[in-house]
């Protein structure tokens, strides 16, 4: 098959990660794939250097194509101009699938898609849900514009994927697409730098790569450093048990536009010196940076299925995250982590404190979830299942299946 995914932009984020696992895997399978985006900017680093170096055992790479005016604001005149652009690259690649990801690239991709014959069924269009673009933090106005924009969206795709149960949930309760659209195909990773727990020698050096001392109780963070990421409540939470503890040093992984101001508090709390902020990292990094962890903590606001705690998961380190969105279908609360309700300081110091003093028992329930994890998540078992519904769809689901069916690409 020829398949066009489309993703808003190729930062460095779960979202986008998933996307070029999906692109590699199906390369790798013998499918032409192409991958569309926007423009990339910003201080949330850039994943298009992977994209452009991946190549498959026997040479064949990714087509990558750049929108002009793909971008992730609400913008009438850009979004008209993009509309026209992905329309026009649609009839050059002549995908037999459209794969779009994110809200914005989702909603233009799809009606782009839809008008280039995904009505008439020459090509199958398929949208994944990484988030919804509509949640409680947001104002009111702009939800029911989200909302709207999806409702019409989900009318120009044959099939909507989401990466855990609870975006099915949500969606659906804002009448959002039809149930019989939707499948949840649980977001894959590679496994392979996560062959094993982490061991004593690796955290050792793993701290001494990132200058933590190596008698320290790591309470770690990988997000940007973004509204809604919860770093200021970590702080709010365990300032006074920092000051109690003089071995507990947090590792916040990552970089974001939040950067200056979270530092100022740490200053004012009197903490600066006890936290390490690596700044952007490439994903590859991201494995040996959890390892030098002795807890992992997510007190995110919103989330579709947050990629780091499976990671922190499959490297047996103990994890306290907020129960929020699909969270939960990633930690089975308390076998193998904690939950907390997001906003909820008093909540947060009791779990970290909890963990951190059983960490023998904490690190026995990260294992649990290891085995749990290394089953639900494999890149290669979505991979699989992305090809299962591209079949399906090929082979009888869409509106008008005989002309998809002539294209003669499978």
């Amino acid at each position: 098959m020829r398949i066009l995914h489309i993703s808003t932009r190729l930062i460095i984020g779960g979202s986008q990660e998933n996307t070029i696992l999906s692109c590699e895997g199906q390369a790798c399978h013998g499918h032409d794939v192409h991958l569309a985006f926007g423009p990339i900017e910003g201080p949330e680093g850039s994943m298009r250097p992977r994209a452009e170096s991946f190549r498959t055992p026997d040479g064949k790479a990714l087509t990558l194509h750049e929108v002009p005016d793909l971008c992730r604001e609400l913008d009438r005149s850009r979004d008209r101009r993009c509309l026209r652009q992905l329309r026009q690259l649609i009839r050059e690649v002549d995908p037999d699938v459209v794969h779009t990801h994110s809200s914005k690239a989702g909603i233009l991709g799809r009606i782009a898609a839809w008008k280039e014959g995904g009505r008439t069924g020459q090509r199958a269009v398929i949208h994944t849900v990484h988030g919804p673009p509509f949640h409680r933090y947001e104002a009111m106005r702009r939800n029911a514009l989200y909302i709207l924009a999806e409702q019409y969206a989900a009318k120009r795709c044959h099939r909507i994927l989401t990466v855990c149960d609870m975006m099915r949930t949500q969606f659906l309760a804002n009448r959002i697409g039809r149930p019989e659209q939707y499948e949840t195909v649980y977001s894959g990773m590679d496994l392979s730098p996560y062959a094993h727990a982490t061991t004593d020698e690796e955290r050792h050096e793993a701290r001494a790569a990132l200058q933590v001392r190596p008698d320290a109780i790591v309470i770690g963070t990988v997000a940007r450093l973004a509204e809604l990421k919860g770093h200021a409540d970590i702080v709010r939470a365990i300032a006074d048990d920092m000051r109690d503890y003089p071995e507990w040093t947090l590792l916040w992984v990552g970089d974001g536009h939040l950067r200056q101001e979270l530092e100022s508090q740490l200053r004012i709390a009197g903490l600066s010196e006890r936290v390490r902020i690596t700044g952007m990292i490439s994903p590859d990094e991201v494995p040996a940076a959890i390892r030098a962890m002795d807890l992992l903590v997510h007190p995110s606001y919103r989330e579709g299925l947050p990629r780091v705690i499976v990671q922190g998961l499959l490297s047996g380190i103990p994890v306290v995250a907020t129960d929020v969105d699909g969270t939960p279908e990633a930690i089975l609360d308390p076998s193998t982590g904690r939950l907390v309700t997001p906003g909820d300081h008093v909540g947060l110091r009791q779990a970290i404190n909890g963990v951190l003093g059983n960490l023998d028992r904490a690190r026995a329930g990260a294992l649990k979830g290891r085995e749990f994890c290394l089953e639900r998540f494999a890149a290669d078992h979505m991979v699989s299942e992305l090809e299962r519904i591209y079949t399906e769809v090929r082979d009888g689901r869409l509106a008008v299946s005989t002309p998809f069916m002539q294209t003669g690409r499978i």
